[in-house]
């Protein structure tokens, strides 16, 4: 096999050639990453310096606020560079590096949303066995399961993926190194062993989801059993958040990954890496904080510690 069937760097899809686009593109993705950064981050500190926030439901959002910033961070900053410096070209270790921490990321988010949507339906379905079913020791199982998953899945891709000798090219028709555009460069037929995978992943997937719709129908239907409204409020406060996150991220996903070659068009492709990859990251901490006044309580007290009290004596409780 010569070696020509192995580039040594990759072409990534610029958003614009006009200088000024490409400034404006810099510009909106820095806006985008910055809020991701900020809105994720508060999360996280606000779960895990706010005692009261210690449960079940915020110890699997604050994971999920890890991973939201590891899949922007995996993506943003390589494409902000590029349109910045007007280049194109992402190395081959670099490509690898980054389909291996994207798909580690994407993996974790599918597992832990389903391991939210579980934990949703005990707390409201089965609020008795709540405390004995979701122990620490249970979550920590489940989203150390969540994050291994991601890490084999990745593992078998990234490999798999960049086995394959590359017959087409080394332009890839999108702003990051994504499985189905390197399979569009890989020789005839040789692509069909990770054809296999995903659609392995992709039942894997569509077995998750189906557990996923039948935790919310019986998560809905004990919530319109409830007799106070307050509590039916309450109830959708924090479950409709979680549907929302869910519809947006698996629909553009899945319909990325298993869509037809003929239908594959770079606009179509563009539009659905973002809303899959850049949006969820920036709007998931907007999404969960919108209604939930425990969390936006602990994140009010986390910024005005940060613009208030910087001035007091770190050793004091005041």
């Amino acid at each position: 096999m010569s070696n020509s069937s192995f580039p040594t760097e990759f072409l990534l899809l610029p958003f614009s050639d006009t200088r000024e686009l490409q400034f404006l593109h810099f510009g909106l993705f820095l806006g985008i990453y910055l809020a991701a950064l900020l809105g994720n981050g508060l999360i996280i500190t606000a779960v895990a310096c706010d005692h009261h926030l210690h449960t079940p439901m915020y110890f699997f959002l604050l994971n999920l606020s890890l991973i939201d910033l590891g899949t922007i961070t995996t993506t943003v900053p390589k494409a902000m560079a590029n349109s910045l410096w007007d280049i194109r070209t992402i190395s081959y270790a670099g490509c690898a590096t980054q389909l291996f921490m994207f798909a580690i990321f994407l993996t974790a988010e599918f597992s832990l949303l389903t391991i939210m949507a579980y934990d949703r339906y005990v707390a409201i379905c089965k609020p008795l066995h709540y405390g004995t079913t979701m122990d620490s020791r249970t979550c920590v199982n489940m989203a150390a399961a969540a994050w291994g998953s991601g890490v084999l899945n990745a593992v078998l891709h990234t490999a798999n993926t960049f086995s394959l000798p590359l017959c087409q090219g080394n332009a890839l028709d999108q702003f990051f190194c994504e499985i189905p555009q390197i399979l569009k460069l890989s020789c005839t037929d040789a692509y069909l062993q990770e054809i296999g995978l995903l659609v392995v992943s992709a039942v894997l997937a569509s077995g998750c989801f189906v557990f996923l719709v039948l935790s919310y129908v019986q998560i809905f239907r004990s919530v319109l059993r409830m007799p106070s409204e307050q509590g039916r409020h309450k109830t959708f406060s924090t479950c409709l958040p979680h549907l929302a996150v869910v519809c947006l991220f698996l629909s553009t996903a899945i319909f990325t990954y298993l869509k037809p070659p003929s239908i594959s068009l770079p606009s179509l492709d563009l539009l659905l890496a973002v809303l899959y990859s850049v949006v969820p990251p920036a709007v998931n901490p907007l999404i969960y904080s919108m209604k939930n006044k425990e969390l936006k309580v602990a994140v009010r007290k986390q910024i005005c510690g940060i613009f208030f009290n910087t001035h007091k004596d770190p050793f004091t409780h005041q």
